[in-house]
């Protein structure tokens, strides 16, 4: 596999794999430790959805900025070592239980993340420009997707384990000594980087760095407060005045409006060359907005599916290993004091102060009467965030069988373009929505759990059409990019990402607003499908602008 491919894409596909370990362990239990009355923040479901939109819609949005920095003064090895220093950093201090803190964490991850992710993505482009790797550019990018995946995939093993024998504090830990391994292992590619870490530099043209200061940085800040301070009608509905659901919402969107027209600058100041391949370039980052909105519900929504409405309960051998190796929690049926949550899993507080009642663990709430277990038996929980695992579970095992595909169709010169693919991409995301309508209607909205494996076809389905979208995304950019804004435009995909993100939160949050689950999931297929049509439509110009630059 490596043998056709630069000597650092082992490398690179290492540090990738270990960045995402800590990253993927830290959000697969992020919403359960702000949801966890006894040792969290017990964050009511719209609460936790808010920040963790929030928090990983700022991750994505930081590459902008440290895309530029690396481009223009640090290069791409400082940036990328700094970076993961400040993320591995970020998520030592997340464990430790005090809000203030998890703010500070929450800040060294966002902005560390701006200067990893951005600049190894663009670093492992460099590589395929020689002329005997241009063709296997899109296979790299496929096999450094699925170390991301390695690492999402296994961390969550490591973070189940260490919460239920240690607690969170623990779990939090372990995803920075991840990236601290992910750090190691890049320096020790050093050799095998070359120049291609250097610095571009200024170039011709280019914005001084101190009026994109000026005139998107600090706007951008300006307007965020606004969108802070800004209200809206206040209502029964609305009591706090927002605009977009929460204050943090509001700001976003706001924040958002002088970066995005930023990036229309640089079409119209473009060279006339650079004009089309840029157009196409921001038409794909607003089109996929809708697949992130989705997709990225993994760590809120479908975590709570995960929590509240699958059948966790293992027994024979699985439960003999899964307890073993502590990856499930032991649950007693019997009525003791224990948070009251309403007929929807809805927390209720009093003046923020969680309500506490006497009846049995929540879990059993929903669990149909021919299963539930004797009064005091203990029953034993595989560990929620182990859903987490699912998806990347599903890149490792179909990637091979993609790239295969795709070889196939390329020897026959039928391989479709990148603008194709990613169209296919989205509609076959729009399909996997239609499994979780079907596992709604399965569990009657929610009143008798449903298995997991219902939760395993929608990741299954939903990953053919992230191997199809994502990667090829990221390959695109290195594709059509003008030479001197590479990781800018790399920024500009992280960018769409993070929009893409905020609306995922904000999707999660009005999770509680739906009595019928059903509604949740339709809206959710109603916002890919629009996407899709809106690709499929754009695709003969995408094309042209593609067979124009003389790639596929």
């Amino acid at each position: 596999m490596w043998k056709s491919h630069p000597k650092a894409l082992p490398y690179l596909f290492l540090s990738e794999m270990w960045e995402r370990f800590g990253y993927y362990l830290m959000i697969g239990i992020f919403t359960l430790y702000l949801k966890d009355v006894e040792a969290g923040f017990a964050m009511t479901e719209k609460e936790a959805s808010d920040l963790y939109g929030t928090f990983i819609a700022l991750v994505f949005l930081t590459p902008f900025i440290g895309g530029l920095v690396a481009d223009r003064y640090w290069g791409y090895k400082k940036s990328i070592v700094i970076g993961g220093i400040m993320m591995g950093a970020g998520y030592f201090m997340m464990g430790i239980h005090d809000i203030t803190m998890l703010y500070i964490a929450m800040t060294l991850v966002i902005v560390g993340n701006g200067f990893f992710k951005p600049n190894i993505s663009t670093l492992l482009g460099n590589f395929y420009t020689e002329d005997q790797y241009k063709d296997k550019k899109d296979e790299g990018y496929n096999i450094f997707y699925m170390g991301i995946n390695v690492g999402a995939f296994i961390c969550n093993f490591f973070g189940a384990a260490l919460q239920i024998l240690l607690g969170w504090q623990y779990a939090f830990m372990a995803a920075g000594v991840g990236m601290f391994i992910g750090v190691i292992v890049f320096l020790l590619g050093t050799k095998h980087y070359g120049n291609q870490t250097e610095k571009k530099g200024v170039q011709p043209g280019d914005m001084p760095f101190w009026k994109i200061v000026m005139f998107i940085l600090v706007p951008s800040a300006v307007f965020g407060v606004i969108g802070w301070l800004l209200k809206g009608v206040t209502s029964e509905a609305n009591p706090g005045g927002y605009i977009f659901g929460s204050d943090s919402t509001d700001a976003f969107i706001f924040a958002c409006i002088p970066v995005i027209f930023f990036y229309g600058s640089l079409y119209f100041k473009a060279k006339v060359e650079d004009k089309r391949p840029i157009g196409a370039l921001l038409t794909i980052f607003a089109v996929v907005i809708l697949f992130w909105g989705v997709f990225k519900l993994n760590g809120s929504a479908l975590n709570t599916w995960a929590d509240r409405y699958t059948d966790r309960e293992i027994t024979g051998t699985t439960q003999t290993v899964f307890n073993g190796l502590k990856l499930a929690k032991e649950v007693e049926y019997k009525k003791d004091t224990v948070e009251l949550y309403d007929a929807s899993f809805r927390i209720q507080k009093v003046d923020g102060e969680v309500q506490k009642t006497v009846d049995y663990p929540v879990y059993f709430r929903n669990v149909a009467k021919d299963k539930l277990p004797e009064e005091g038996a203990t029953v034993s929980l595989w560990a929620t965030n182990l859903s987490q695992s699912i998806n990347p579970g599903w890149v490792i095992i179909l990637t091979p069988l993609v790239v295969a595909f795709f070889t196939f169709l390329r020897s026959r010169k039928k391989e479709p373009s990148t603008p194709t693919k990613i169209a296919f991409g989205l509609l076959i995301s729009a399909l996997s929505v239609l499994v979780m309508i079907a596992a709604v209607n399965m569990g009657a909205n929610g009143s008798e759990k449903v298995s997991v494996w219902w939760l395993v076809a929608n990741y299954g389905v939903i990953t053919i059409g992230e191997l199809f979208l994502s990667p090829m995304g990221l390959s695109v950019v290195s594709k059509l990019s003008p030479t001197n804004i590479t990781s800018l435009m790399m920024g500009g995909w992280f960018l769409s990402t993070s929009i893409g993100n905020k609306l995922s939160g904000v999707l999660a949050s009005l999770w509680d607003t739906y009595d019928n689950k059903q509604d949740f999931f339709w809206i959710n297929f109603g916002l890919l499908m629009f996407a899709t049509m809106l690709m499929f439509i754009l695709l003969k110009q995408l094309n042209k602008v593609m067979q124009e630059k003389g790639i596929h």
